[in-house]
């Protein structure tokens, strides 16, 4: 039996979804990287299904997997693929959904714009979390020689998922991306891995971003990545409660709200194409 999934992105950050009401998904890792595989596969950064509501005021309960095959807890950018499609399949402009990291809601912005409630950071370092107590907002880390270490001291915020954010005095590239990132993700700091950011604060409006994600690798975007670099410059004094949050593929507005603690996300969504799952990664 097939089945169908569609194939969406958040400014390069791509997805297959796939709706499981009639359409049982219940996939191994082993399946979850046949259909992540660019090579063969459909080719995505990330797996979600969006499946039937488990509790009142909720439209769906969505699952995300990364390309390794592991199920993870948030995914910004997913987040505003799956609002979108609600949104559009109940003729709604706002809709909330349900995740392992809690409740999330979006409402529509615009023409395939959305902006996603994203909930509280997670600051201490139980949240994050840390293999031992330290001050999330100053965290004792560096990576390159002791006297002269390529980045150092990074902020750690949960946003559903794991990151650390380096601040960066200039935008780095993919390669400096890539092999700093990959060397943090397993650091033994983070028993369930992390998402690394190096951030380049332009102003107090506007951030340069990249990030290396747990279980995916270098991505275009990456939507909590964004948010936890704005909750960590915010932190450190670095920026207003609002910024953009640059990629090398587009922006995402960021608001941490004073009011309620809450991190706010607007971005556009694109729908690519439409296609059934090959029968050995349908199960």
């Amino acid at each position: 039996m097939s089945r169908t999934f569609v194939k969406m992105n958040g400014l390069g950050n791509d997805f297959v979804v796939i709706e499981t009401l009639t359409q049982p998904f219940e996939p191994t890792p082993d399946e979850i990287r046949a259909i992540a595989k660019r090579d063969g596969g459909i080719g995505c950064d990330q797996v979600i299904a969006i499946d039937p509501p488990r509790a009142e005021g909720a439209s769906a309960y969505v699952r995300f997997w990364n390309s390794d095959g592991e199920e993870t807890g948030a995914c910004g950018n997913g987040t505003r693929c799956v609002a979108w499609l609600l949104m559009q399949s109940a003729g709604k402009s706002a809709v909330a959904f349900d995740t392992v990291a809690g409740r999330l809601s979006g409402v529509a912005a615009g023409e395939k714009r959305v902006t996603v409630d994203m909930g509280r950071p997670g600051l201490d370092w139980k949240e994050i979390p840390l293999a031992e107590e330290m001050n999330t907002e100053r965290v004792e880390l560096q990576v390159g020689p002791i006297d002269a270490p390529l980045v150092h001291t990074p902020v750690c915020v949960s946003m559903g998922n794991p990151h650390v954010v380096f601040f960066v005095d200039a935008p780095v590239s993919d390669d400096f991306a890539t092999k700093t990132g990959s060397l943090v993700e397993h650091h033994p700091l983070f028993p369930e891995g992390v998402n690394v950011g190096f951030a380049h604060v332009e102003s107090r409006d506007h951030i340069r971003l990249k990030v290396w994600e747990r279980g995916a690798g270098l991505t275009a975007a990456c939507g909590t990545g964004a948010c936890a670099a704005q909750v960590a410059a915010v932190r450190r004094g670095l920026t207003d409660r609002k910024a953009r949050v640059a990629f090398d593929s587009g922006s995402l507005e960021i608001e941490w709200r004073e009011t309620d603690g809450h991190v706010i996300m607007t971005g556009p969504i694109s729908l690519d194409f439409t296609g059934s799952l090959p029968d050995r990664a349908a199960a």
